[in-house]
């Protein structure tokens, strides 16, 4: 019970409820001028934190994606490369499906886009700006060409300087970025609530919501007949033993708590998953494949801009969003909303959103978050098939690659 009350998803739904009610008694208040000095405070915090977050973002970017690619660098090999391949085309197709679904559903949800009758909010008191280090695409391409260029030199150092930064990233993440957003949150959701936005969208979050879960079963169900037909071999003897980890990759929201369980749940697979690619495969999978996490995402940022500023961006903006997206899903951080923390430059950079539509999608994706990592580590049981399929059929020889957990 202890570990409900103190989980992120239980303190973002906090500070939504209490940002609504806060935001119905400043509404109700604003009469005798007491409601409108409440939102001066309101807006003015949302817009330091605000900052301070997305100062973060290139960190994030330049923390997680280079030090991963230093990683796969030393263990280069072309059953590594299958990997990337298979792991990066499933991100990608899932994030297109997930698109195609969105122009077709979205504009039949009962979404109420106008402003009219919504009360205007204060201006920001106190402006206190906190431009970022760079810009995220530079962040991206600096992140790149480094772990690219470590791995070409066997720069060592550099490369141990690009892992110890990553954990002090990830401090930062952790111990900053993540506790902050409730309280970010929870001011976000009482302007809305001040201005009348949220009370009319709530029944539009909880459908797009049951939504996504159904677009996450449907994608597993492509990606282990896909595999199941290339491997040659039954997807229903790995599904069956996958229930463990799907239950536990709800309940934690993290692959990397949930890897030791996957990999029970996989050896219990053999055949028709190999052992060796089974220690070689899920491990890895567990980093780089969130086929679930950017199907979720896709289908959001479509539904909030619908919602905050009338109408979906154009089909050319979501399919580069949809393929950078699979790009920045590898070097997501391991935390709650790895991956839209790891892509609000994206959010911001390409589709435009401002504050308010940033702080809706970190809500709304974290409180499915859990579902989102579940399909994650569950697919990544096809993609090992597929793998095992792929070494089967060039005649590689099993390798014994063990790993202790």
């Amino acid at each position: 019970m202890k570990k409900i009350f103190t989980s992120l998803p239980f303190k973002l739904l906090v500070g939504v409820v209490l940002g609504i009610i806060a935001g119905q008694l400043a509404g109700l208040e604003s009469a005798e001028n007491a409601g409108g000095a409440v939102m001066n405070v309101v807006v003015t915090v949302r817009f330091i934190l605000s900052e301070l977050i997305n100062f973060c973002v290139p960190l994030i970017v330049i923390g997680f994606i280079a030090p991963s690619i230093t990683r796969l660098g030393k263990n280069a090999s072309r059953m590594l490369g299958v990997a990337l391949f298979c792991a990066y085309m499933s991100s990608i197709l899932a994030a297109l499906l997930s698109m195609a679904a969105g122009y077709g559903i979205i504009p039949h949800l009962s979404i109420v886009s106008e402003i009219e009758g919504l009360k205007e909010l204060p201006e920001v008191v106190f402006q206190l700006e906190i431009p970022e280090i760079m810009s995220v695409m530079s962040a991206l391409v600096l992140s790149v060409l480094l772990g690219l260029a470590c791995t070409w030199t066997n720069a060592v150092t550099m490369t141990n300087l690009l892992e110890e930064f990553q954990k002090i990233v990830l401090q930062i993440v952790t111990r900053v970025v993540i506790p902050l957003l409730p309280v970010f949150i929870g001011f976000t959701f009482c302007a809305l609530s001040y201005e009348g936005t949220i009370t009319k969208q709530l029944p539009v979050f909880i459908q797009v919501v049951l939504i996504v879960i159904v677009g996450h079963y449907l994608w597993m169900a492509v990606l282990y007949i896909f595999a199941g037909i290339y491997s040659r071999s039954n997807p229903l003897d790995v599904v069956k033993n996958y229930g463990p980890a799907y239950i536990t990759a709800v309940g934690t929201m993290s692959s990397a708590a949930t890897l030791a369980v996957a990999l029970r749940c996989a050896k219990k697979s053999e055949p028709p998953l190999r052992d060796d690619m089974v220690d070689f495969g899920i491990p890895l999978f567990a980093n780089i494949h969130l086929c679930g996490s950017v199907l979720t995402e896709v289908f959001f940022v479509m539904t909030v801009s619908q919602i905050l500023y009338g109408t979906m961006p154009d089909v050319g903006t979501m399919i580069l969003f949809c393929l950078l997206l699979g790009v920045f899903a590898i070097g997501a951080p391991g935390v709650p909303g790895g991956t839209v923390m790891a892509s609000l430059g994206l959010i911001t950079g390409v589709l435009g959103f401002d504050e308010t539509g940033t702080a809706l999608m970190l809500t709304i994706f974290a409180l499915q978050d859990s579902f989102g990592t579940a399909c994650n580590i569950t697919g990544d049981g096809a993609l090992t098939m597929i793998l095992s399929g792929y070494a089967d059929r060039h005649n590689i020889k099993e390798q014994n690659l063990r790993i202790d957990l």
